[in-house]
């Protein structure tokens, strides 16, 4: 499968060994909230063992997604990972739309662990940074020290990545074995320590299945960024086809941590509390340790020893997400500029080997988030979930069609069931009153479309941009991008509309309190809250269900007009194939090798040839032929010379670029047997000497990356050493020209 594109083989170096592989993928996916938010957030919604059974199905379903992604990286060992692999696959427009949703995902990672910061100091140095009130924004109060300090780390991981090619990865590596390390020390302390009950080890006000499943199918935000090393391909220091070894640890470290956190975090509770379910549920009214679970466990069995380590951690582990997301993004946009997609200076590296303008392009956008504020960081943050499904789901799409192309049946098996899944996960979350209470909330799904349509408005700049017409080919995609933000637009106006109707009904309970409310007042209440939740799931998947049939008979009336003008394609193909083939033989000419040539020359001096060889050929005695028998005879004894040659060279494409002389450009298969070909060619023609057959000189070269500028100096090896070949027949009685 081949694409207009061809691989860059230079621009980014080696410097990715198997350990700092897994130290980029670890340290890329457990951020800030895996200490802070993550455990509190499962365990509120499903308790110790729904949150620990959801994380491990969590995790299963990420080993099936890294199966794609490691087949993919194998195939296309590029950077930029998913935007290629679904350029590969699908097409360009397939590829910008993968490309797109990656930008928010992976920037709503780097925000969200860059704007952590002042909360972290707010936990553990007080409010030296609560200085310079400027605003609220959304409730959240926004400080110039606050927003100063995470611009500086922002602006600070940006240059140390753009400055150090070694760097980011010696720290990515040591810091993510330090909060492995720390975490785990924690854990045994309390492990070691019994005499706190986990009980109730599920919600006891909901079903454990549904605990579980809910948990299983929020876990891509809890896994995503255990990819980010395959958008640095092109960096690894070894086989690609080790990097799924390396994603299946990244994947079990990841689950392994999280897990170990969230039994931390029900191992200790203050003695005012019943439980650990009554803990979790009042930490919105507690400050400083109390309030971080984990930490206030840590510190009950270690002490201040265990607090420090649990702190330097969480910094660490902070820290790892800026430099993972950073370098993802920069090697993304990378991609991009090399495309085109983006302007081509981004393709370029700077003297310390990075893409400084990629990585400086994120700072410069992200240094202005801080000024948003902690709320609307979390309402970006909640789309991650929805944009990682979506990727995830690309590339499993991706995966199966380039298996089933190159007929590999168990990649595409893999790749199949990758897509099924993320298929349930996008309709469990994208229908969230049809099974379950959405927790989105309705600004989450308001970005998602706006995002979306911000989407549309670039990709008309780079249709005004493509010269070369590689986008707008595939109309279905943008067709399936519109349905999209019409259905989360109406998901939108649905969570808004309960959210609005639920703070209504809670203001009419809040004034019949006074008045007596009764049991069945509330139940009341609580019936018309049902009964509007399902109106309106229901109006959703009737609209829903009438636009994909008007969807479908839009795709079929494309389809038809699709293949009228495959029709005049197929037509213009034939004349074209019919202009580079030669009469005689049916192999093409030298009008088609002349365009090879020319080819070939391009891709020699970009370095993007792959090894091959170049044989010359000629037909001994022609010119005898043609004077003594006439050149009927002559005409059947080069056909019959072509015959020989193709049989000989059967993968490969022949040339007749002149009277009795053929060039065989030889690749694949026949490249690796190459000296075998041509040593069996010679030993027939010596045969046919005395047997009156055809008898053809060859001569053959490889091409030489050091030193072939271009196809001509193959050219000039091979006939010199087929004239040579020609002369040693001669010698043996084979009729010549001369």
């Amino acid at each position: 499968m081949q694409s207009e594109a061809h691989a860059f083989q230079g621009g980014l170096s080696p410097r990715i060994s198997r350990m700092s592989a897994w130290a980029f993928a670890i340290g890329t996916s457990v951020g800030w909230g895996s200490l802070i938010v993550t455990a509190n957030t499962y365990l509120a919604q499903a308790g110790p063992m729904g949150s620990c059974l959801g994380l491990i199905l969590g995790g299963l379903v990420m080993l099936v997604i890294s199966r794609a992604y490691a087949y993919l990286m194998s195939c296309y060992p590029d950077a930029g990972g998913p935007y290629v692999w679904c350029r590969e696959a699908f097409g360009y427009d397939h590829g910008f739309l993968a490309s797109w949703f990656m930008t928010l995902t992976y920037a709503a990672m780097l925000w969200a662990n860059g704007t952590a910061l002042p909360l972290f100091a707010r936990y553990f140095l007080g409010d030296i940074f609560r200085f310079g009130r400027m605003y609220t924004l959304f409730g959240y109060e926004v400080y110039a020290g606050e927003a100063m300090l995470s611009a500086a780390f922002l602006l600070g991981t940006a240059w140390f990545c753009a400055r150090f090619a070694k760097g980011p990865v010696k720290a990515m590596t040591g810091m993510a074995l330090f909060f492995s390390a720390g975490i785990i020390v924690c854990f045994v302390a309390s492990f070691f320590r019994p005499g706190v009950s986990a009980a109730p080890i599920f919600l006891p006000d909901r079903g454990s299945v549904g605990q579980v499943l809910k948990i299983a199918i929020i876990s891509p935000w809890a896994y995503i960024g255990f990819e980010s090393v395959c958008h640095g391909a092109e960096e690894l220091t070894f086989h690609h086809e080790k990097m799924f070894r390396v994603l299946v640890t990244a994947v079990v470290s990841t689950m392994v941590l999280y897990i170990l956190v969230t039994l931390l975090s029900v191992s200790a509770y203050p003695p005012e509390y019943s439980s650990w379910l009554a803990y979790i549920q009042d930490l919105d009214n507690l400050e400083g340790i109390k309030g971080l679970p984990a930490f206030y466990a840590a510190e009950r069995y270690m002490g201040s020893f265990g607090t420090g380590i649990l702190m330097l951690s969480l910094l660490c582990l902070v820290l790892t997400s800026l430099i993972g997301n950073v370098t993802v993004l920069s090697r993304l946009f990378f991609a991009l500029g090399r495309d085109g997609i983006l302007p081509s200076s981004f393709a370029k590296t700077g003297r310390h080997g990075t893409p400084d303008r990629a990585t400086m392009l994120i700072a410069g956008i992200s240094v202005l988030i801080p000024l948003l504020g902690r709320t609307a960081i979390g309402w970006i943050v909640d789309v991650t979930t929805l944009g990682a499904t979506l990727i995830y789901g690309l590339v499993c799409a991706a995966a199966r069609k380039i298996a089933a192309f190159r007929g590999d049946k168990k990649e595409a098996a893999f790749g199949t069931a990758g897509t099924v899944i993320m298929v349930a996960f996008a309709c469990y979350l994208l229908i969230p009153n049809l099974f379950a209470e959405g927790d989105m909330a309705p600004e989450s799904y308001f970005l998602f479309v706006a995002w979306s349509v911000l989407g549309f408005l670039f990709f008309r700049t780079i249709l005004k941009r493509d010269r070369q017409r590689r986008f707008g080919k595939t109309i279905v995609v943008w067709i399936a991008l519109l349905s999209l933000i019409l259905f989360i637009s109406l998901v939108w106006m649905n969570q808004s509309i309960l959210e609005v109707t639920h703070q209504a009904l809670t203001a009419l309970e809040h004034h019949f309190e006074g008045d007596g409310l009764d049991v069945g007042d509330a139940a009341f209440i609580s019936g018309q809250m049902d009964a509007i939740r399902w109106v309106s799931a229901r109006s959703i998947f009737v609209v829903v269900l009438l636009f994909g049939l008007s969807l479908g008979v839009l795709i079929n009336n494309y389809r038809l007009k699709s293949n009228e003008a495959d029709v005049s394609e197929r037509e213009l193909f034939l004349v074209r194939e019919r202009a580079g083939r030669d009469a005689l033989t049916g192999v093409k000419n030298k009008l088609a090798y002349t365009e090879r040539e020319h080819e070939m020359d391009r891709m020699i001096q970009e370095k993007q040839a792959a090894p091959f060889s170049l044989a010359v050929l000629d037909v001994n005695g022609l010119k005898h032929v043609n004077d003594t028998l006439g050149h009927q005879e002559g005409d059947r004894l080069i056909q019959e010379a072509c015959r020989i040659i193709c049989r000989r060279f059967a993968h490969s494409p022949v040339f007749r670029t002149g009277g009795d002389e053929f060039v065989v450009l030889i690749q694949g298969s026949d490249y690796e047997n190459r000296k075998e070909l041509v040593s069996a060619f010679r030993a027939q023609s010596e045969a046919h000497i005395t047997t009156g057959e055809p008898v053809v000189s060859i001569g053959c070269t490889d091409y030489r990356p050091d030193e072939d500028r271009q196809l001509g100096d193959l050219f000039i090896r091979a006939d010199k050493e087929m004239y040579e070949n020609k002369m040693q027949l001669k010698k043996q009685g084979a009729i010549t020209r001369t």
